[in-house]
């Protein structure tokens, strides 16, 4: 009997219609539009801007399309597990809320955290419910609305981020398909260089924290920067070695939309070519779990079935990882 593998079946996205530039920008912060491309390689971003609607509005716009696109039954769901840093509230999770939103009342659902590499770190969580035979249709979304943590007076975070969501959906595979492997690792001592210093339990919202703006992102940009570069492109040439994978093998490198110098240092290592690197940064900026499935979507008539696929990301924690995936499915057939 064919060994049981976690298949991607089916991605969908989903981006807020306000763009903000970079031109706008310059009237937040000082800055300017070559400064912004020449360091990041982004152009515009996508914001949500509606009064009162989170990420559970993103996830679930990108399910919603999901579930129609591949004709899926939203009761036939088993699970759903969202990717997000920016839940809606601390509690109930985002993914019961998008849950609830898509009327997939047969599911459990839950939050997974860890920063830009959560869509990863939920993938390959969701890949073992499916190799072990424990669920047949599950549902990994990587949300969130960046835009709700940023401080727009602050020039090296605001020009980064932007709001997005992707979704793909996950069915057991006897062919050899899908998720094949996955680094997946964490440090803890880089928490001081990324994070948002309150709003969390060790320091609750007050008045104090709230003039202090510090329920926002801060950054030490180089120090994240030098770290990101290392460990995308250490992980990535790690799960190629470990699969004894060569650049020619690798159809597509999928890398977190962070930064275009780190997408380019990545591809380096893996000696992989321009040609095979998925990049929207310039349009959407640093959408944190919703980067990789973004690229995905944007990408997916050009996959074929059996194509090897190497997803990679870094985000704050440190966290870090690389997962080997085949595609499963020709999506003009």
């Amino acid at each position: 009997m064919n060994k049981i593998t976690a298949a991607i079946t089916g991605i969908e996205g989903y981006v807020p219609d306000y763009v903000l530039t970079n031109k706008e920008l310059e009237s937040y912060v000082d800055t300017n539009d070559e400064w912004i491309v020449t360091r990041t390689g982004i152009k515009e971003r996508r914001i949500l801007k509606e009064e009162g609607k989170g990420t559970s509005i993103l996830g679930s716009k990108a399910v919603d399309g999901l579930l129609k696109k591949t004709n899926t039954s939203a009761k036939e769901i088993d699970l759903i597990i969202c990717a997000t840093a920016t839940p809606d509230m601390i509690f109930p999770s985002t993914a019961c809320l998008i849950a609830d939103k898509v009327g997939a009342c047969n599911a459990f659902a839950y939050d997974l955290m860890a920063a830009c590499s959560g869509f990863l770190f939920a993938l390959s969580t969701a890949a073992k419910f499916i190799e072990t035979k424990t669920y047949k249709k599950i549902i990994v979304v990587g949300a969130d609305k960046m835009s709700s943590i940023i401080d727009y007076k602050d020039r090296a975070t605001c020009i980064i981020f932007g709001d997005g969501a992707g979704a793909v959906l996950l069915e057991p595979s006897d062919m050899g398909l899908g998720v094949q492997d996955a680094i997946l690792k964490s440090d803890g001592s880089g928490s001081e260089f990324l994070h948002m210093k309150a709003g969390g339990s060790a320091r609750p919202a007050s008045h104090a924290t709230v003039d202090a703006r510090e329920h926002s992102v801060y950054q030490d940009g180089q120090t994240v920067f030098k770290a990101a570069v290392t460990s995308m492109a250490d992980v990535s040439e790690e799960i190629m070695k470990k699969n004894k994978l060569s650049s020619d093998d690798v159809t597509w490198l999928v890398p977190h939309q962070a930064n275009q110098r780190i997408i380019d240092a990545t591809a380096r290592r893996m000696g992989v070519g321009n040609d095979k690197v998925m990049v929207n940064i310039e349009k959407y900026g640093n959408t944190t779990n919703g980067t990789i499935p973004l690229c995905l979507w944007e990408w997916e008539n050009k996959l074929k079935k059996g194509d090897n696929l190497v997803l990679a990301a870094f985000g704050g924690g440190f966290t870090w990882g690389a997962i080997y995936l085949k595609w499963a499915y020709d999506p003009n057939k």
